[in-house]
């Protein structure tokens, strides 16, 4: 074969070709298929659905529970520490967001006294200020 007859049954094949048979009725049929389906899946999801909405549900009223149980703890450390400014400028960065954060916690406290959660929050905050303290006497 050489180039010429290429060409030749390259035209042939840019001619309109019908089909054997009326593809319509297939079309029509694949499409009701098409509609007809996601019902149906969606119909076997939903007692999945439903079995992860009642344990989330469950979950977040155990949380809940737990979170209201929950030990309020000492809050001997609450009271203590105001702004402190350290010696080693590398630790004044750490200062000034343990001083916000100190700050911050002790007024949701007062918005919410009774919350466990945020007299623990404020507890670790005054260790963590302690703790830098502490670094701060041992690098001057």
């Amino acid at each position: 074969m050489n180039e010429l007859d290429y060409l030749r049954q390259m035209r042939s094949l840019n001619r309109p070709v019908s089909p054997p048979r009326d593809l319509w009725a297939d079309i029509d049929r694949q499409l009701d298929a098409a509609t007809v389906a996601p019902r149906r899946r969606r119909d076997r999801a939903r007692p999945w659905l439903m079995a992860a909405a009642i344990a989330g549900v469950a979950v977040l009223g155990g949380g809940l529970g737990l979170h209201l149980v929950a030990p309020a703890g000492d809050n001997s450390l609450a009271t203590t520490g105001h702004a402190w400014k350290p010696s080693d400028p590398r630790l004044a960065g750490a200062a000034v967001e343990l001083d916000a954060a100190h700050m911050e916690l002790t007024q949701a406290i007062q918005d919410s006294p009774e919350s466990a959660a945020l007299q623990r929050l404020l507890i670790r905050t005054e260790r963590q200020r302690e703790r830098l303290r502490n670094l701060d006497k041992q690098a001057s």
